[in-house]
């Protein structure tokens, strides 16, 4: 077909000016051409057409200052545009004309980026580990892959940890600044030593390993804590793996490496620093809200905590009058941990690996978020995907706290043959569960083997074959994780695993089984589970504590072993009660044990 010639536009001296202006702050590759069409006769107002040659290289636009290994990675497969400083608008009208996009932590990759992209976006890379100035649900609906680079920083990380550590212990930051202000104060200033101490890691991921090697090469003593950690790996270190508490009561010096989740949020508070050794010594290279700073600052004073070396603040940058970052006792630096050449480096060749595999079409250990599902498949599986989150999640939460996750399997029950039921979306599912709530890593399709595999997690499947509809995918889904103590000993079934069952009915996931008690909850909100002797108004008891908080009651169920025998209630909860009321349901004389687990 012919094509229509365009209109003369009306102002030839205002349509050069506009592609001038084009040209300077929005750089074309030369895999394109630009013109401009008004977009009615006559009317001073254009639409930017632009054309692709055929066969051209894919375009990279790198937003932010990369470094020039990793530029010289991505030169060698794409056309590279380095445009730093852009303003939002500026980003969503150059992003129609690039497949990949690389940023740091300054540029926001919003949804308004991936809607004007118009589809062609294939690829976003954060060149660091934090993806949270990027739309993950955006960049999935858009069928774009976000990648980012985990691994670079380690040693940089680990590095900063020990430095920390030392200088601490040495008072070395209080005495350069003493003095520089002209005085001599030995005294003041006598440290303590390192070796013999008890040094105890709080996530034994791959900084937190790090950081034990070298500490362990100071001569001193190191226990961690991590539920996920490798029992082999730690051993070969020479590092002892033991309960949270054990952790924080023995350390002479605790260094934390855990992610920032709902569950470690201010994990260090009033209650735990209560629970360690007088003058314990604090360090994080972490994130800044795994410490109540306020309490920190309690303990401090209290000389509960004799030092704290902090690189991590959970305003950043730290307000100018912040009584934790002021305090005598207290070494800060703002936020190091990655700042090194080396690390800067190898971040940048990390991530342009991560960017141009994507782009070729591999799958990428390092995504951080689900690919697009076919609209048949998640239709049908909407409802079971949903289900073996929550499953998931469930078991993880009944775990006790010095048990180490490493051996789960998994039941599906199914009228569909084998053959019929492509069960990876769901196993990835469970893994999300089983992962995401102690961990900030992300689990989805593509790298959810990878990220059970990295953390010692076998996952095994069995497909239970019964009547049923075929028409139905799954009749029922059961994750049991062996070889583990649970919180809430009811969880556990009569062959020794902590065991949870659930199935959907119109629509909604439902929880069927604990251990051997049969239940029936919704899972929506958050459950408390309680194991009671069955008498009557054990309902009417809990739910009244509930009510005088407000606390609204969605779904409630009994499950029993017989008549006046032991039962298990399952509540289901909208809001989440507070600690007063868990412990008056605690009470109650008849609730032999109970748990509180967040969906």
């Amino acid at each position: 077909m012919a094509a229509s010639a365009s209109p003369t536009l009306p102002i030839p001296s205002l349509r050069n000016s506009v592609l001038s202006s084009l040209s300077s702050k929005l750089p074309v590759p030369s895999a394109f051409s630009v013109n401009l069409r008004p977009r009615s006769v006559g009317a001073p107002r254009f639409v930017v057409l632009v054309s692709a040659s055929l066969n051209a290289k894919p375009t990279v636009l790198v937003a932010e200052k990369l470094g020039e290994a990793g530029l010289d990675l991505l030169k060698e497969f794409a056309n590279v545009d380095c445009s730093y400083n852009l303003s939002p608008e500026e980003l969503c009208t150059k992003i129609s004309l690039c497949d990949a996009l690389i940023v740091r932590s300054g540029t926001k990759v919003s949804r308004e980026v991936f809607e004007s992209s118009g589809g062609r976006l294939k690829v976003v890379g954060r060149a660091g580990v934090g993806i949270d100035n990027v739309d993950l649900a955006a960049a999935t609906e858009h069928g774009c892959l976000v990648v980012n680079a985990p691994t670079a920083n380690t040693v940089a990380a680990a590095e900063h940890g020990i430095a920390l550590l030392t200088a601490m212990a040495r008072n070395v930051a209080q005495a350069d600044a003493s003095v520089k202000a002209g005085k001599w104060q030995r005294n003041k200033y006598v440290g303590v030593s390192l070796v013999g101490k008890t040094l105890a890691v709080m996530g034994f991921g791959k900084v937190g390993s790090e950081v034990a090697r070298r500490a362990k090469g100071l001569g001193m003593h190191v226990i961690a804590h991590d539920p996920y950690a490798p029992a082999d790996r730690a051993r070969a270190i020479g590092v002892e793996l033991v309960s949270f508490d054990e952790a924080i009561a023995t350390a002479d010096f605790i260094s934390l490496h855990m992610p920032l989740t709902p569950a470690t949020s201010k994990i260090l508070n009033d209650d735990n620093f209560a629970k360690m050794k007088k003058g314990v010594r604090i360090v994080n290279v972490a994130r800044g809200g795994v410490i109540d700073e306020e309490a920190l600052v309690r303990a401090l004073d209290a000389g509960i905590v004799a030092q704290a070396a902090l690189d991590v603040f959970t305003e950043e940058p730290p307000p100018k009058e912040s009584k934790l970052v002021q305090h005598e006792n207290v070494t800060v630096t703002p936020h190091l941990g990655a700042s090194t050449m080396e690390a800067q480096e190898g971040v940048a060749v990390e991530i342009a690996e991560a960017v141009v595999g994507a782009l070729k079409g591999e799958l990428a250990a390092t995504a951080v978020n689900a690919p697009m599902v076919p609209a048949e498949v998640l239709t049908e599986l909407k409802p079971f995907v949903e289900l073996a989150e929550k499953l998931g999640r469930l078991a993880v939460q009944l775990v006790a706290g010095g048990s180490g996750v490493k051996t789960v399997k998994v039941t599906y029950a199914s009228s569909r043959a084998p053959d019929d039921l492509d069960t990876r979306l769901l196993r990835a599912m469970i893994t999300k569960g089983l992962i995401e709530p102690i961990s900030s890593v992300f689990v989805n399709l593509v790298n959810a083997d990878f990220t059970a595999k990295q953390r010692g997690l076998r996952i095994t499947e069995e497909r239970v074959i019964i009547d049923g509809s075929p028409e139905k995918p799954l009749e029922y889904i059961q994750v049991q994780i062996a070889n583990v103590e649970s919180k809430f000993a009811s969880a556990i079934s009569d062959t020794g695993e902590i065991r949870v069952e659930g199935l959907v009915k119109d629509g909604i996931p439902h929880l069927t089984k604990v251990g051997s008690f049969e239940v029936d909850v919704s899972l929506e909100g958050s459950i408390i589970l309680c194991r009671q002797v069955d008498q009557p108004g054990m309902i009417g008891k809990v739910g009244s504590i509930l009510g005088e908080e407000n606390v609204n009651v969605s779904f409630m169920s009994v499950g029993r072993i017989a008549p006046r025998k032991q039962a298990v209630m399952a509540i289901g909860v909208d809001e989440q009660p507070s600690k007063e009321s868990l412990k008056r349901i605690g009470d109650v004389p008849a609730i032999e044990e109970f748990v509180f687990l967040k969906l």
